[in-house]
């Protein structure tokens, strides 16, 4: 077996919630590593007779289509594939090779879960159990505009069209992640954009709770080339249940410095409280780069600054069950697996552009606590 598969249960009386990291071990063929990565995770699932909400594929363009002829043959037949299919975002060759890794969020137990279409194609999930609801939406995407820009408004767009169907919008976003290619040629245009649907929808500005999500803007690019997608996952029931901390840790409010997310936010979901803290970097207290041209500087006060997000959500190092590292080069990730062992954390990393040129770091981490 060639495959790590880390797999992180929270479990209430009714529904657990589990949390699947699937990466390489060592390098090997890729058409034999996607196999072995998605009969583990199939297996996992199966065991847990869990449903996906959902699922992230981190590789190169050159062998998505090996996985997800991997995915569909170990998902099929086995309930498992409901038509969403995964977020397959690309990155460049690591250290391990072409597939970086995967990760699963599902639930078992007393949930039932029903697949959202967005003009005729399955994008996200809508989950209830008792006491609970929240959407997942999945690489919604609008590639059609020529302009960046437009992709990125459109696709803001589509994603508050799918969370309409269900009677809510943008205010019950808890956590975004925006996929954005060749993101340094673009990523203030993709601000200003942002901020300004933000500002429309009520999430910001003066009166309002300030309700920006928690997210990761990171220079990976959906399979097939658009420049603007995302993921999102958004709390329906209970009413008001996130929570949206605009600062935290040794970080200040990102919006002033022009970028339009909270540090972190907290929410209850179906069998804990669930703490998102998004994409984080060497940036100070002021929003200035730290550590410039220190790939070692730049990842350890990456670590220290989520590390103090976690703290001030009362949270351990335990807890964490999904964590990305975004890496700008090989060399920078070569740097990091010398001390990543050092922290109990499911660690998937990947090779692309942060967003700005000389950060060569990021983490992004998901953490949960029992009710």
């Amino acid at each position: 077996m060639t495959v790590n598969i880390d797999t992180r249960t929270i479990e209430s009386p009714a529904v657990s919630e589990i949390y699947i990291s699937a990466t390489p071990e060592k390098n090997a063929p890729p058409a034999e590593m996607a196999e072995q990565i998605f009969s583990a995770i199939s297996d996992t699932l199966r065991s847990k007779k869990a449903r996906i909400l959902q699922e992230r594929v981190f590789a190169t363009e050159a062998v998505m289509e090996i996985l997800s002829r991997a995915r569909s043959q170990a998902y099929n037949g086995h309930d498992l594939d409901d038509g969403v299919a995964a977020s397959l975002l690309v990155g460049d060759e690591g250290a391990i090779g072409p597939i970086a890794g995967v990760q699963v969020y599902a639930l078992s137990g007393g949930v039932e879960t029903q697949a959202i279409n967005l003009d005729g194609t399955p994008c996200g999930r809508i989950l209830r159990s008792p006491g609970h609801t929240f959407v997942t939406l999945s690489s919604v995407s609008a590639p059609g505009p020529a302009q960046a820009t437009e992709q990125a408004r459109a696709c803001l767009e589509k994603a508050e069209c799918a969370l309409r169907k269900f009677g809510t919008g943008f205010l019950s976003v808890a956590r975004t992640w925006i996929w954005l290619k060749d993101i340094l040629s673009w990523y203030d245009d993709f601000n200003h954009v942002r901020t300004k649907f933000f500002s429309e929808r009520g999430l910001i500005g003066e009166g309002t709770r300030q309700s920006m999500p928690a997210s990761t803007g990171i220079g990976l690019g959906l399979a097939g080339g658009c420049r603007c997608a995302l993921d999102l996952t958004a709390v329906l029931e209970p009413a008001d249940s996130t929570q949206y901390f605009q600062a935290g840790g040794k970080q200040q409010c990102a919006l002033e410095y022009g970028s339009a997310f909270s540090r972190a936010s907290r929410t209850i979901t179906p069998a804990g409280q669930t703490v998102f803290v998004s994409g984080t970097a060497a940036i100070d207290a002021a929003g200035v780069t730290t550590n410039i041209n220190d790939a070692l500087g730049q990842i350890n006060t990456t670590i220290e600054n989520v590390r103090a997000v976690l703290r001030d959500m009362n949270v351990s190092d335990d807890d964490v069950v999904h964590v990305v590292a975004y890496c700008k080069t090989p060399q920078v990730e070569r740097v990091f697996n010398t001390i990543k062992g050092n922290y109990p954390w499911p660690w998937v990393t990947t090779i692309c552009d942060i967003c700005r040129p000389e950060l060569l770091f990021e983490i992004e981490a998901t953490a949960v606590t029992k009710h």
